[in-house]
């Protein structure tokens, strides 16, 4: 595990060092001790901002996003907010898509033994499935989406030990899980932005490309 200083981090992502804290009390940077950030965490923002500054969305409008993308309706807005969305959306490509939804869910990664994967996938919305369908090879990665307040109890059931570069992805939100599971039937759209967020280049590309689809027959 690398590490870096908060000044150092704050001089990669071309941010101020009260930014990087404000980034970190967010979960989007990992602090391991005062004053030292994960180096895998700033190199996962990099790849989702891509030089660019903007502002994530908060929570319900990032999940509105993948709703109407999804064909759903996205209840929890109000009709004018949502109004707004879809005009937001058509005027948005891939890359912005990605960086506006991260706020979407808090993620956070791990090791596991391999005795933990079947039963630990019971726990979670998995979206791995998907990246078959995206053109990408089957993996035995984890990757899904589990409620926010049994995130502590889940990680200590399975023995998880905290690792930027573990293959097993938890993303810890407050949206109802029924709701994620209709999204992630409905649609690669969740899938997408997912596979968007990695550090690996195909992986990526593959999550790039299916949201830019997405995108293209949203706009109809």
């Amino acid at each position: 595990m690398s590490l870096l200083a908060v000044s150092e981090a704050a001089e990669r992502l071309g941010v101020s060092t009260r930014q990087v804290q404000h980034l970190v009390a967010r979960g989007e940077l990992r602090s391991l001790a005062r004053g030292v950030v994960d180096e895998t965490s700033v190199e996962r923002l990099l790849a989702v901002r891509r030089g660019s500054h903007t502002r994530a969305w908060a929570e319900p409008t990032a999940w509105a996003a993948v709703a109407l993308l999804s064909a759903r309706e996205a209840g929890w807005l109000g009709e004018s907010q949502r109004s707004r969305l879809r005009g937001r959306l058509r005027g948005l490509g891939a890359e912005e898509l990605v960086e506006r939804a991260r706020g979407r869910a808090s993620v956070s990664r791990y090791v596991a033994h391999r005795s933990a994967g079947d039963r630990l996938r019971v726990e979670l919305v998995d979206t791995s499935a998907a990246a078959e369908r995206l053109g990408l090879v089957a993996t035995s990665a984890i990757d899904g989406y589990l409620e926010a307040t049994a995130l502590k109890a889940v990680v200590a059931r399975h023995g998880l030990m905290r690792d930027d570069r573990g293959t097993v992805t938890l993303r810890a939100t407050s949206l109802d899980l029924d709701v994620v599971r209709d999204l992630v039937s409905a649609s690669d759209v969740l899938a997408a932005l997912d596979l968007a967020e990695s550090l690996d280049v195909r992986e990526r590309r593959a999550g790039i490309d299916a949201l830019e689809r997405a995108l293209g027959q949203f706009r109809g």
